[in-house]
């Protein structure tokens, strides 16, 4: 068998750039793409499920307390996955605590990449004192714990959606900044940024244009984790009641409310479990993908 038989795969992707042949080999995999079509689904689901049925997840009725899901004796189609001891509809409760489940998570990951990045890009370029003040205020940061944070800050006010992002946005950019920086580390001493350098490009342009597009590759990776650890971090904060407030629901406070009703109505705390479950295994399934596919683009087999 000659060399050119052994590497189609290869001249396919020659002239793209790193993120493009990521991307192109992540997709290729069945595991990435079960795992985008499920997140996709729920995602659907929790934004038209609540619109076209109008139910009310505040709504209670104390005849329909305790109702079982459909499958079990005694449900009823119109409470689907059963209700609360007050009655409501878990469904739609479940739907509506994905939603902000993944609002926070998606919010959150896009503000931690882009200040993370941004602080990483910086202070591998520039180096010497900036690099030095800027991975100190890192240190610092990656020395305070997430829930000592949060439940300083969440209890001296009403929790809020803003200062929830803000809240775990702090105390996750710093593994971005570290990422960002060793790629700039690598990237900036090497012949393009030299010859840019020379032709007079500015400092930005080559951060922005040149050094920037280089950090996707495992960036992402570390993204796609993250909103599966930024999901399970707003479920424990509104499990231990520093979360988004009831009368919304969120998988945190439906957990909560339901853990006394494990005996006799086990459905309360285990059906947001279950919506929960499926969107880590989601995501998961997706990060699992990228990361095979990011160790060939690394090892050069893509």
């Amino acid at each position: 068998m000659t060399a050119s038989a052994l590497t189609p795969p290869r001249a396919s992707t020659r002239g793209l750039s790193p993120a493009a042949r990521l991307w192109r080999e992540t997709w290729g995999q069945r595991e990435f793409r079960f795992g985008l079509i499920l997140i996709l689904t729920l995602i659907a689901a929790s934004i038209l499920v609540p619109l076209v049925t109008g139910i009310d997840p505040a709504k209670m009725q104390i005849k329909d307390k305790y109702l079982p899901p459909v499958f079990l004796p005694g449900g009823t189609w119109a409470h689907i996955l059963g209700t609360d001891h007050l009655g409501r509809d878990l469904f739609v409760r479940s739907l509506i605590g994905l939603q902000y489940a993944l609002g926070i998570s998606f919010t959150t990951v896009i503000l931690m990449f882009l200040f993370g990045s941004m602080v990483g890009l910086v202070s591998g370029y520039f180096g010497k004192v900036v690099d030095a003040l800027l991975m100190r205020l890192t240190d610092a940061q990656l020395s305070i714990p997430l829930i000592i944070l949060a439940i300083t800050l969440l209890t001296v006010s009403r929790p809020t959606v803003p200062l929830i992002i803000f809240v775990l946005a702090v105390s996750g950019w710093p593994v971005y900044a570290r990422v960002a920086r060793g790629v700039t580390l690598s990237e900036r001493n090497k012949e393009y940024v030299r010859a840019a350098q020379i032709l007079g490009a500015s400092h930005w342009r080559i951060i922005l244009t040149m050094i920037a597009p280089n950090i996707l590759p495992p960036i992402a990776f570390v993204a796609v984790l993250d909103l599966a650890r930024m999901m399970i971090f707003e479920a424990i904060l509104g499990f231990m009641s520093i979360g988004v407030q009831p009368p919304t629901p969120t998988f945190g406070n439906i957990i909560a409310d339901g853990r006394k009703y494990l005996i006799n109505a086990w459905w309360i705390a285990t059906m947001p479990g279950g919506f929960l479950l499926l969107a880590l295994l989601s995501i998961n399934l997706m990060g699992a993908s990228l990361e095979r596919a990011r160790n060939k683009l690394f090892s050069g087999q893509i």
